[in-house]
């Protein structure tokens, strides 16, 4: 099969999804990858007692669903689980297992409960309105919140007071956060700068210490695999011809693309794709296109989804400035996850 420029395979940038309140709450679980996340297979690097000490502490946190019997009213492991805080912040540099540690802790709490990014959680409120939202969320047992957005302060406000009310019924939070603009570290989030910027809700959280180095370090330091056009062609064509659901894009065009849909939406993009083709990608030199492309490749990243590209490295798309920024540590993130992506098995010559 030849993949030629007039699009024979369909295009992401054909897609512009619809997501109702129902399909955002449905979907707020755990990405694939962490389905069965426990904190029985985190592995803590030994290196850092910080980690083992984090599943410890989480493992008492989660203890406050366990059923209450008489004889242990009294005992000092009550005392402790009662004495903690309804919420608490996982403070650690990318890569040391965050989100497998909130998946773990969603797990074992009983149901109701949620599982999204900051995103999911404001695109609830868009599609809901934050009365609906609120009414929806009510009475969960656990709210987990990976990369908790400090970038706007009209949502993280909005998201202080969604989750003060739920705190006040009886819901347990659980969340990570992203880096704030003008934090440059590339390894942690300072905990300071979360409960600050989350302001009155800040009581209610405890922080949990995560040290480490990003267990994808390996990966940051190589480079995304890229082809010729030629073999393009030929991979996404015997992908295709084996019944692969492949798209085939320009990079350009998927970028503009991304502009028109909100990221909440990027993940029904995503549906029954199996292997996403880039043509020509380029250096990016827009900041708002880059944070684009991260929230996107997080998506990808969540349903696995190999990438086959030509043109510039996807590890070197973002621009020297953007990467000595406040959103360094984005970056290095999605860069770290883009090499994975592109990382797989291409099809042997004679398929």
């Amino acid at each position: 099969m030849t993949i030629d420029q007039t699009g024979a395979l369909p295009r992401l940038a054909d897609r512009s999804p619809q997501i109702t309140g129902a399909e955002i709450a449905s979907s707020l679980v755990p990405p694939s990858q962490f389905e069965h996340a426990t904190f029985e297979s985190y592995r803590p690097d030994h290196d850092y007692p910080s980690q083992a000490e984090a599943v410890s502490t989480l493992k008492l946190f989660a203890k406050a669903w366990e059923p209450q019997r008489p004889a242990g009213l009294f005992s000092r492991s009550r005392k402790k689980v009662d004495a903690m805080r309804p919420g608490v912040y996982l403070d650690g540099g990318f890569g040391v297992g965050k989100t497998h540690l909130l998946a773990a802790l969603w797990h074992e709490a009983p149901g109701p409960k949620y599982f999204g990014t900051f995103i999911e959680y404001t695109a609830l409120v868009g599609a809901l309105g934050y009365a609906g939202a609120v009414d929806l969320l009510r009475g969960s047992t656990l709210i987990c919140i990976d990369e908790f957005e400090l970038d706007d302060p009209g949502d993280t406000m909005m998201m202080t007071r969604m989750l003060g009310e739920l705190v006040a019924s009886g819901t347990r939070i659980a969340a990570t956060s992203n880096t704030p603009p003008n934090a440059l570290g590339e390894g942690r989030f300072a905990a300071s700068d979360f409960l600050r910027e989350i302001q009155s809700l800040s009581s209610n959280f405890e922080t949990i210490r995560i040290d480490g180095l990003d267990y994808r370090r390996r990966d940051t330091t190589g480079s995304a695999i890229t082809v010729d056009a030629g073999e393009y062609e030929r991979v996404l064509g015997a992908l295709a011809s084996r019944g692969e659901a492949a798209t085939d894009d320009s990079f350009d065009g998927l970028i503009a693309h991304l502009a028109t849909v909100h990221p909440s939406r990027y993940i029904k993009m995503l549906d029954g794709v199996d292997v996403i083709g880039l043509r020509d990608v380029a250096v990016l030199h827009d900041q708002m296109a880059a944070l684009r492309l991260v929230a996107f490749i997080d998506r990808v990243y969540d349903a696995e989804i190999p990438i086959v590209q030509t043109g510039v490295a996807l590890n070197d798309v973002f621009d020297e400035e953007m990467l000595g920024g406040g959103y360094r540590k984005k970056y290095l993130r999605s860069v770290s996850r883009m090499i994975a992506l592109t990382a797989g098995e291409l099809p042997p010559h004679d398929e």
